[in-house]
């Protein structure tokens, strides 16, 4: 996998990198445990969130939430297996830290409808440091995981697998080709320590490249 896909990327809200890179990179559930967030909680966490949200510290100062916009309600209801509810699988969604392994899925978000025209910092990851460190807790998922657009994959408990569980063979055989056997990486919680594997930062809108935040 390392080999097939050297770097990884994550798209974080435009101008939030200073807070990553001192706070770490962190799920939707880490971010309100740190900012301390009890007011209006279940709505960001639980269910479906239509729009950004912003949230504020009086230390920590704002951090933005990404919308949820790709993910249809009346169809994640049919997709879902294992007996697990919507909350239940937002509220999974939320607990992991995501990143996509080819810059084409990057491209195709950068460029969807609701977020082409915004702002976004593009973070690009060395894998191997990576795995390195947190092979014990990474999954990995066969899809999109946060869409349910047009004819979306059953989903549920077993969605996300270790590296070591993962059935590479069984995604290969089903016609997706070695690069497309995995399609998310993803890591319970947080990365904190995101510098150490950070090798550039971009401010893009679209795809035009705005400015390198860090090299």
């Amino acid at each position: 996998m390392i080999e097939l896909h050297p770097r990884l990327y994550h798209m974080a809200e435009g101008r939030s990198w200073p807070s990553i890179e001192r706070h770490g990179l962190l799920s939707t559930t880490a971010l309100l445990d740190k900012f301390e967030v009890v007011e209006g909680r279940e709505a960001i966490e639980s269910t479906r969130r239509g729009s950004m949200v912003t949230i504020e510290h009086p230390i920590y100062g704002e951090a933005a939430i990404r919308d949820q916009k790709p993910m249809i309600e009346s169809r994640l209801e049919r997709c879902l297996t294992d007996g697990m509810t919507p909350r239940q699988w937002y509220e999974l969604l939320n607990g992991l830290v995501f990143f996509w392994l080819t810059e084409d899925r990057l491209r195709r978000l950068l460029g969807a409808r609701p977020y082409r025209l915004l702002k976004h910092d593009v973070l690009t990851l060395d894998t191997a440091r990576l795995v390195d460190d947190y092979a014990d807790a990474i999954l990995l998922a066969p899809y999109n995981t946060g869409s349910t657009a047009y004819e979306p994959p059953p989903r549920g408990w077993e969605t996300f697998q270790s590296l070591s569980d993962y059935p590479f063979d069984e995604w290969r055989a089903r016609g997706r080709g070695l690069r497309d056997a995995v399609v998310e990486l993803v890591v319970p919680e947080a990365v904190e320590n995101i510098g150490d594997y950070v090798i550039r930062v971009e401010r893009r809108r679209g795809d035009q490249l705005l400015e390198i935040v860090r090299l």
